[in-house]
């Protein structure tokens, strides 16, 4: 069996060596000690996700990460980082990160991580579905929204976002259901990770007068749409 791909970009050689060796078993790991060469090695490589050190030479984590996303929005990503700032976290998450770990972290989390990213990628190849969702044609499993002259492409969150949202539409959904069900978790960051990524469906649909996203005071969100 071909082991999933890790893109794995890390200047600290004490812990590149430490998380390679850890991973090295179950995945097939390139680390890079810079942003450039990482990015040098995304553009020559098939890649299933990427693990994003912030603070690197050449070129920081941010800006590897967007330059990734430019050329492909469906990968995920996870930084791994000594920055432990809300802002900067939630920076990561807007620029287009699935996740966001912060040093120090136990590989049992990272592979953790890991997996449930990989298994995602797998499920949404099984959906034969596509979605009306206003004037767009949503296609989960190449994370697309399409209408008659567009094409949006979705990262991995925001399509699994959306698609629990259809198959849950016009009922008040709790804020820890959505966390377990997309993230796996509902700590006070995955809360702030989940109100990042539905403003940006919000945005997505802001042209939409038939779709919405409302705010339930005190318990969560409905996804409602109007035909």
């Amino acid at each position: 069996m071909n082991k999933s791909k890790i893109l794995y970009a890390e200047d600290d050689e004490t812990i590149a060596f430490l998380i390679q060796d850890s991973l090295e078993n179950y995945y097939e790991i390139q680390h890079c000690s810079n942003g450039k060469s990482a990015f040098e090695a995304f553009n020559t490589k098939d890649f299933d996700i990427c693990l994003l050190d912030i603070m690197m030479p050449e070129m920081n984590g941010f800006d590897l990460a967007q330059k990734i996303r430019d050329k492909n929005a469906e990968i995920p990503i996870i930084f791994t980082s000594a920055k432990a700032l809300k802002e900067d976290r939630i920076k990561g998450l807007k620029i287009g990160a699935d996740d966001y770990l912060v040093k120090p972290f136990s590989i049992e989390e990272l592979i953790l991580k890991i997996e449930i990213f990989l298994k995602r990628s797998k499920k949404t190849e099984s959906f034969p579905q596509k979605y009306k969702v206003g004037k767009y044609n949503f296609d989960p499993k190449n994370y697309t929204l399409n209408d008659t002259q567009n094409t949006i492409t979705l990262t991995q969150r925001e399509s699994d976002l959306l698609l629990y949202f259809i198959r849950h539409k016009n009922t008040v959904l709790k804020r820890q259901d959505i966390l377990k069900a997309i993230w796996g978790d509902d700590d006070y960051f995955m809360g702030r990770s989940l109100d990042v990524f539905i403003s940006r469906l919000r945005k997505v649909f802001a042209d939409e007068n038939t779709v919405a996203i409302e705010n339930i005071h005190g318990i969560g969100f409905r996804f409602s749409e109007e035909i």
